[in-house]
């Protein structure tokens, strides 16, 4: 995870939010994706990869943030 810790958090979340957030209308893919998933209704393929795609860099800044914590105790 050397990698990892090589890529600055700053800019990291910023792309990360910006992705989260696309596209901004009607409505971000994330926030739609997440009610199909609460409601049940996430069963395509496609659906399931925007989920993964809009979501992947957030889940990045936790696991920088979690393993940055792990190391500094």
């Amino acid at each position: 995870m050397k990698w990892l810790e090589k890529i600055p958090l700053g800019p990291l979340v910023l792309v990360a939010v910006f992705i989260a957030l696309l596209p901004f209308r009607p409505e971000p893919h994330l926030w739609e994706k997440l009610g199909m998933l609460v409601n049940g209704q996430l069963i395509r393929g496609v659906d399931i990869f925007d989920l993964l795609w809009h979501s992947a860099l957030i889940i990045l800044v936790l696991v920088k943030i979690i393993l940055a914590k792990q190391k500094s105790h």
